[in-house]
């Protein structure tokens, strides 16, 4: 199950596809109403008020999947579907409460269409990334990266290859061979937390990204590679074709490829023009 993340109003909403409807992540639910530096423990004290109040359990409105948190794994979480968040933002008394029934209600109308549609999700997807101020050129780029990976990924499912760790194990391997550090690394050199690294990649991060997952997706086909060792080997391989281009680059140019630049940091250049 894939993590897809929803905005409102600024704030990020993690939600994934069960039984062909969207389930959101609960804690992230009730950052976005309470403004709540610890929403953990807003949703545990929550739920043992209402146990407590009317008799209710809270947690029986939800269950638990695995979706993808800060650290990029994936972890079981408590999550809602579109019906039972109404249920769990009635015991929340925030002011956005109205406002975020009337998201969620056209979110879940959304999948709906989606179901219907499937090329609405990629539009909505390229709306979303501009409506945060993404360039056109920028927006296809990332799109096709997100193809490219999903490609990459369903041979992977195809090759025997199905627990989380080990694609964060073959992802960290194609990342090591085309930029000389692993994903993790690449967060903390961009100064980022929760956030999507590849949200943050400027063009050639994502071109050179594209090109080492599009080679492994080849040599894994070209080798019928199978099982984790050998889609491992071929991981390397494809990424080192990704690195090798990126070093050439890199001594004709005299400039990294890998920047500490990200999406969140304002640019030097307008950082200058502010000051004249």
């Amino acid at each position: 199950m894939e993590t897809r993340i929803a905005l409102f109003k600024g704030k990020e909403i993690r939600k994934t596809i069960h039984d062909n409807e969207w389930w959101f992540s609960v804690v992230d639910i009730i950052e976005a109403l309470t403004d709540s530096k610890k929403p953990r423990d807003y949703w545990y004290r929550l739920k043992k008020r209402e146990k407590e109040g009317s008799g209710v359990e809270l947690s029986t409105f939800c269950r638990q999947l695995k979706i993808k948190s800060s650290d990029g794994k994936k972890y079981l979480t408590d999550v809602v579907n579109t019906e039972n968040a109404f249920r769990i933002i009635q015991s929340i008394p925030s002011p956005k409460a109205e406002p975020f029934k009337r998201w969620l209600a056209k979110v879940g109308y959304e999948r709906i269409q989606e179901i219907e549609d499937p090329e609405l999700a990629t539009k909505r997807t390229r709306a979303l990334y501009k409506a945060k101020g993404y360039s056109d050129d920028w927006v296809e780029k990332r799109m096709r990266g997100i193809a490219i990976r999903e490609e990459l990924t369903d041979e992977w499912k195809n090759r025997g290859v199905k627990e989380q760790r080990d694609y964060v194990i073959l992802t960290a391997e194609i990342s090591k061979a085309s930029f000389g550090i692993t994903p993790s690394e690449y967060k903390k050199l961009k100064r980022l937390e929760k956030e999507n690294l590849r949200d943050h990649f400027n063009d050639l991060e994502l071109i050179f990204s594209m090109l080492g997952e599009a080679a492994t997706t080849e040599i894994t086909r070209n080798k019928d590679a199978q099982g984790f060792e050998e889609n491992k080997d071929a991981a390397n391989r494809g990424g080192k074709i990704a690195g090798d281009a990126r070093k050439k680059l890199e001594s004709e140019t005299g400039k990294n490829v890998s920047t500490s630049e990200n999406y969140l940091a304002e640019p030097e250049s307008k950082k200058k023009l502010k000051g004249k």
